[in-house]
């Protein structure tokens, strides 16, 4: 009688499947990029061996606000008011600084309605993956122009876009960031690289990703489609990645490759195209930013990347368990405490 051999499981290094790190089925159009950006993000919280418990995902409204839905559907989630997911994901990790936090939005949910709160957000260096699927439209309200629209980029009816776009990347890194990347969901390597990058870093880790809307903004004359970013992209250089857990040799040239050393000890190895660039430098960053939108390309590639800065949880001083679980003993001042304020006060 024949024996059936079942084949081993596969599992990460915490011995968990990749089924553990997806979600509901997307509700998204067919082709929409977004969908890929949540199949890397699958894959990285896999292969890093996150434990899906000690993850929180925040959104705000819009297409790329449904993302959280479609990974790691066991884990904690808050869907925020439009604009809003920056005041919820600071609030929540500031009462629990034990948890990896990751928000989506959308470049009008990020670069509209939510400006202010994102500018306070990159200013404050807190702990967060923030990534913005962007497709330079509002897909979820018949395609207007959002904010991050180029200049001279067409809509499907016709309607041409005169006002210049905002650049949440060259934004970021002006305002304190410590891990400012741009990608293109279809470039599954690069992209997925980043995301790992962006969960072993501890500060602000925010992603720009061009995510084509194959609804209202994926034809000639868009500048967020398919063919315009395949045919305009120019990558810094080649992003690896090398987690603390994994082999340390590695083949590459150190002449032609910059090595970044992250918070938890993984390693960013990044191979330059553009020589001499430096990726640790504002200005170098900044400067790449602006020559690439004179020159019509989309650039791509980590940018810009910190990892001396005190983050916003280190700076207010944020005791390591969650705040909930703190005794009365510990939060609330004894009486010759507020005696001493008081006295003080005379």
């Amino acid at each position: 009688m024949a024996t059936t051999v079942v084949p081993p499981r596969k599992t990460n290094r915490i011995g968990l499947e990749p089924a553990v790190y997806k979600g509901s089925k997307s509700t998204l159009c067919a082709g929409c990029g977004h969908n890929a950006i949540t199949e890397r993000i699958i894959e990285a919280f896999y292969e890093m061996g996150v434990e899906p418990h000690r993850v929180a995902k925040f959104s705000g409204i819009g297409c790329s606000s449904k993302s959280p839905a479609y990974f790691l559907g066991s884990t904690h989630g808050f869907n925020a008011v439009h604009g809003r997911m920056p005041s919820v994901a600071t609030g929540t990790l500031l009462a629990n600084r034990t948890l990896l936090g990751i928000g989506v939005s959308g470049d009008g949910d990020t670069a509209s309605i939510g400006i202010g709160q994102f500018v306070h957000l990159m200013r404050r260096n807190l702990p967060l993956i923030y990534i913005i699927e962007d497709n330079g439209c509002y897909g979820l309200t018949k395609g207007q122009f959002s904010a991050t629209a180029d200049r001279g980029s067409v809509l499907k009816n016709g309607v041409v876009n005169d006002l210049p776009p905002i650049d949440t990347c060259a934004l970021a890194i002006e305002l304190g960031a410590t891990y400012v990347a741009r990608s293109f969901s279809g470039d599954k390597k690069q992209l997925l690289a980043l995301l790992e990058g962006a969960i072993a870093h501890r500060g602000t880790a925010m992603l720009d990703v061009i995510s084509p809307c194959v609804t209202f903004n994926d034809h000639e004359g868009s500048t967020k489609s398919y063919s315009y970013v395949k045919d305009h992209d120019e990558p810094l250089g080649e992003v690896s990645f090398i987690p603390f857990f994994g082999d340390i040799m590695v083949d590459y040239d150190p002449g032609s490759t910059t090595e970044v050393t992250l918070h938890d000890g993984s390693r960013l190895l990044l191979k330059k195209l553009d020589s001499g660039y430096d990726p640790t430098s504002k200005v170098e960053a900044l400067r790449v930013l602006s020559e690439s939108h004179d020159n019509g390309e989309v650039i791509t590639g980590l940018f810009y990347v910190k990892t001396g800065q005190p983050n916003f949880l280190d700076l207010l001083n944020i005791v390591d368990e969650p705040l909930a679980t703190l005794p009365e003993a510990k939060v609330r001042p004894p009486k010759s405490a507020l005696d001493e304020v008081m006295e003080s006060l005379r």
